[in-house]
């Protein structure tokens, strides 16, 4: 198998991995509603935004680690999250990016372990081992 080449997701891998880009999917419009509605600069889009656009070229890979480094950026949008939830309790676009960013953290931590056990699985130099 070539470096570039990688064995296809399969069973649990490949569910997790959808979940992974719909919590991520989710996350990043709930950014763009929030930005649009409150009628922010630019210069706040940005910060909102690029964050999660930065490791789109490594999710778009397969690398795990991009994976882990979003899983870890995200804290950032979940210590924003909470703290816009307890500030308006009632508002929509809040809870429902608390609930996507909980989701990404964790299913993107579930899909580094899960797809990382499949690659060592299919590595020849391992199974020597």
């Amino acid at each position: 198998m070539s470096p570039h080449t990688l064995p296809p997701r399969t069973g649990a891998s490949l569910w997790i991995w959808r979940l992974t880009w719909l919590a991520w999917a989710g996350l990043l419009l709930q950014q763009v509603l929030d930005a649009w509605l409150t009628g922010v600069p630019w210069i706040i889009w940005l910060g909102k935004l690029l964050p999660l656009l930065i490791f789109l070229p490594g999710m778009l890979r397969d690398r795990l680690r991009s994976f882990i480094w979003l899983c870890f950026v995200s804290l950032l949008y979940f210590i924003a999250l909470v703290e816009r939830v307890f500030a308006v309790p009632t508002g929509v676009l809040g809870w429902s990016g608390l609930l996507a960013v909980c989701l990404l953290f964790s299913a993107g931590m579930l899909y580094v372990r899960w797809r990382a056990r499949e690659l060592r699985q299919s590595d020849p130099a391992t199974e020597s081992a």
